[in-house]
């Protein structure tokens, strides 16, 4: 899996290191499946958007929060993971 470091803007809290479980792309929108858990344990997962819009190293990335948004990419998500055999 590969890990990725995020740095929220300053006094909005602290870095975290994800672990970037799946990708994919929604009405040409970039989102990205990360958990803190390593490899093989257990632990929760967030959806985020690229808001930035140029992916990479220097992405800008932000939780899905509207449920609409979220349900569609869930169901891609779950779709990737399926293929992937990654336990839901």
């Amino acid at each position: 899996m590969e890990k990725i470091i995020f740095e929220p803007a300053p006094g909005q809290g602290k870095t975290v290191e994800c672990y970037v479980l799946e990708e994919a792309t929604l009405k040409g929108v970039e989102y990205i499946l990360v958990t803190e858990a390593d490899e093989g344990k257990d632990g929760e997962a967030l959806i985020l958007k690229d808001v930035g819009g140029g992916g990479g190293a220097d992405a800008t990335y932000e939780v899905v929060t509207d449920e609409n948004e979220l349900d569609a990419i869930v169901a891609v998500f779950n779709s990737l993971l399926e293929e992937d055999e990654i336990e839901q």
